[in-house]
């Protein structure tokens, strides 16, 4: 059977957040391989957020069209069970990752002899309590580099498991989110972890976000677009937003060389804007992003239907391996521009790595449409199968 590179459209289905998502991938990919001059130009270095909050974002919009509509035809229970289900998957998904990566950086520091990949990556407590480091990982308590995203799904999908009643009722669903993410960040509240670190992504925080997408999600479109209506003043005035923190990052921020000096004020505001508890300006940023990506990018867009977006679509559509196969390849891409750091290199990196990671999304797409195959040919009771023409 041949492997298609076409994505796979279904009728309703918002290719928007399918291509967003599979942007997102590539930018974590790119992000994850220090080096990468392609670094650069990812959303990090453009607004106070990164390709994480637009992946949890879209998650979460994906989660309230899909496991609500489960919840409206099946109840509750059903939903729930399936979105544990899921919780399930990513589970075993991160702790496949995690071998596969551990031992990937740990036969790479052997081999080249470079025992600073351990400790940059978090991966030394394995040299000192290997058992207590394995048996903390599958208890989530211990994440090293990279290896913190899943965990912070796997949790706030869970929450989402809970609350599932409440997506009937979005305004107090978003309420009750928004009172948990004040109560985290005022009071530092966090997940126990091990050995006297943090989350990387404190769920009780990044849950709001979650929550905002499944809250999009679920949102008649017409009526949206009537509270969130097109401004060209206000799209004006969010567009300079952005390039005031465009310049902020790369002038002051991210180690420049122009020599100019920030004010302290602002210096020490920047310096407060933390990740892990998603500080509200990085909050806003993904949102601004969001409302003005949903106006200039309409759903029937040419540009999703053509070759360019469809790879990216075709990898947000299978998030989870894609995700999985980007963090393996993101290690391979830094040891080889650490070998060389010619144009070269930089570009083989890339367009391997992009390749690569599309041939992933095409095989798990083959892999799921023969699933679907196989299910519609089943025969229920009393039913004779199909056959094919």
């Amino acid at each position: 059977m041949a492997i298609s590179l076409i994505p796979l459209v279904r009728p309703g289905r918002d290719l928007r957040v399918d291509f967003l998502r599979g942007l997102a991938l590539w930018f974590i990919f790119i992000d994850h391989t220090p080096g990468n001059l392609l670094g650069l130009a990812t959303l990090r270095n453009v607004a106070f957020c990164d390709a994480t909050e637009a992946f949890v974002l879209l998650a979460g919009f994906a989660a309230g069209i899909a496991y609500g509509r489960i919840m409206e035809r099946e109840g509750w229970l059903q939903a729930a069970g399936r979105v544990m289900g899921r919780v399930g998957t990513l589970y075993v998904a991160h702790i496949f990752l995690f071998v596969v990566f551990t031992a990937q950086v740990g036969f790479s520091a052997a081999a080249l002899d470079q025992a600073a990949y351990l400790d940059e990556l978090a991966l030394d407590p394995f040299t000192q309590e290997p058992y207590r480091a394995l048996l903390e990982a599958l208890l989530l308590r211990y994440q090293p580099a990279f290896l913190d995203i899943l965990p912070l799904y796997i949790v706030v999908l869970a929450l989402f498991a809970v609350t599932l009643p409440m997506i009937r009722r979005p305004i107090w669903m978003l309420a009750g989110a928004s009172v948990l993410y004040v109560v985290t960040r005022s009071f530092e509240l966090e997940p126990p972890a091990w050995n006297g670190q943090s989350w990387s992504f404190n769920p009780f925080a990044w849950q709001l976000l979650f929550v905002i997408g499944i809250w999009l999600g679920r949102a008649d479109p017409v009526k949206l677009s009537q509270h969130f209506p097109w401004n060209r003043w206000i799209a004006l005035l969010l567009v300079v937003l952005l390039i005031v923190a465009a310049a902020l990052l790369n002038f002051f921020w991210h180690g420049a060389t122009s020599g100019i000096e920030m004010p302290e004020r602002l210096s020490g505001w920047m310096a407060s804007i933390d990740k892990t508890s998603l500080h509200p300006a990085r909050l806003a940023s993904v949102l601004i992003m969001c409302w003005l990506i949903s106006h200039l990018l309409p759903p029937g867009a040419a540009f999703l239907f053509g070759r360019t977006a469809g790879s990216f679509i075709l990898m947000g559509q299978h998030s989870l391996p894609v995700f999985c196969a980007g963090i393996f390849l993101s290690f391979l891409g830094r040891v080889a521009i650490e070998m060389s750091d010619s144009l070269l290199m930089q570009v083989l990196v890339n367009v391997a790595g992009l390749a690569a990671m599309l041939g992933v999304g095409a095989v798990s797409a083959w892999y799921d449409d023969g699933g679907r195959r196989k299910a519609q040919a089943l025969p229920t009771a009393g039913q004779k199968p199909k056959v094919d023409a």
